[in-house]
C-alpha cells in the first residue's frame, strides 16, 4: 500500500516541472491539506451545532453516535467523515475545497475514512491525492469543476472520480486500475443536477456528499478486482462536459430548479429573504 504507483509519480512530476517547486515541497503542501481535511473531520464529529441556515449540523454527529445496525463500519465512517466536512463549511469553519466547497467532504471521506479504517498514516496518503489532483486536473481542461458550469456531476462527479482514483492507489492498484475507478465513478453520477434549497450548499449537498464517498470506495473496489469502465476515461469526461453545456440554466446551481422549487424549499428561501 505504500508505493505510489507509476500514475501519481507523472502527476508529481508534471506538476514540479510545471510550478517550479521541487517534489517534497508540494509533498509537504498536500501533507498540511490532509492534515486540515483531518482536522474539519475532528470538528464536524465534536458538535451538532446547527449551520446558519439551521437546515444541517446534526448530522455527522448524529450518525456517528448511533447504532451501527448494519454492522458496516467502513461505511458509517466513510459517511459521518464526508458529512462532518461538509457541516463544517455550512457553520463556515475551515475546509479544504477538494475541488470545490460544496463537494469538499467526498475525498476525505472516502480516503482518510478508508485509510482510518486499516489503520493508515496521513503520510501514506499523500500520493494518493496527488494523483486525486491530477485527475480532478485531467477533468477540469474539458469542463468548469462547478455545479453552475454543468450541474452536480461536474463538482460532485469530478470529486468521487479524484477520490476512487486515490482510493484505488491507496490499496494498490495499478495506474490503469486508478484511472478506470475514476471513470466508473465519473460516469455513474452524469445528468446530476444541482439544486441548493435557498442556494445554500447545505440541501442536499451535505448528504450528497456523504452518498457519493460511498459511491467513490464502490468504484475503487470495482477497480480492484479488474472491472473497467466500457466507455474509455476521455469520453466519459467528454459525455459528462457535454451532457453539462445541455443542462438547462435552472439546474445548475440556481436554486431554480429540483429540490429547490419543491415547496419546502421555496419556504426555506422565503424565510432566508425575511418574507
Amino acid at each position: 500500500m505504500n508505493a505510489p504507483s507509476p500514475a501519481s509519480a507523472w502527476v508529481l512530476e508534471h506538476d514540479c516541472a510545471e510550478s517550479g517547486l521541487d517534489p517534497d515541497t508540494v509533498k509537504a503542501s498536500m501533507l498540511g491539506r490532509i492534515r486540515e481535511m483531518r482536522d474539519s473531520i475532528r470538528r464536524g464529529l465534536s458538535t451538532d451545532a446547527p449551520s446558519i441556515t439551521g437546515m444541517v449540523g446534526w448530522n455527522a454527529k448524529g450518525l456517528q453516535d448511533a447504532p451501527d445496525v448494519l454492522n458496516a463500519p467502513l461505511l458509517k465512517r466513510v459517511q459521518a467523515y464526508a458529512m462532518a466536512v461538509n457541516e463544517e463549511n455550512a457553520r463556515m469553519g475551515r475546509i479544504v475545497a477538494a475541488p470545490t466547497a460544496g463537494s469538499a467532504g467526498t475525498i476525505p471521506g472516502a480516503l482518510i475514512g478508508v485509510a482510518d479504517h486499516l489503520g493508515l498514516s496521513d503520510e501514506q496518503l499523500v500520493m494518493p491525492m496527488v494523483l486525486a489532483a491530477g485527475i480532478g486536473q485531467a477533468i477540469s481542461r474539458q469542463m468548469f469543476i462547478s455545479g453552475a458550469a454543468g450541474g452536480c456531476q461536474a463538482e460532485i462527479g469530478s470529486s468521487a472520480a479524484m477520490a476512487a482514483a486515490a482510493v484505488t492507489e491507496l490499496l494498490g492498484g495499478s495506474s490503469r486500475a486508478c484511472v478506470h475507478a475514476a471513470s466508473m465513478a465519473l460516469m455513474n453520477t452524469i445528468g446530476l443536477v444541482c439544486d441548493p434549497v435557498g442556494g445554500f450548499v447545505e440541501v442536499p449537498c451535505v448528504s450528497r456528499n456523504a452518498f457519493f464517498a460511498v459511491h467513490a470506495v464502490s468504484a475503487a473496489q470495482l477497480a480492484l478486482a479488474g472491472l473497467e469502465s466500457f466507455i474509455p476515461p476521455d469520453e466519459v469526461v467528454g459525455a459528462m462536459a457535454q451532457v453539462g453545456r445541455m443542462m438547462p440554466l435552472e439546474l445548475r446551481e440556481t436554486a431554480e430548479g429540483g429540490l429547490a422549487q419543491t415547496p419546502t424549499g421555496l419556504a426555506v428561501t422565503a424565510r432566508m429573504e425575511g418574507k
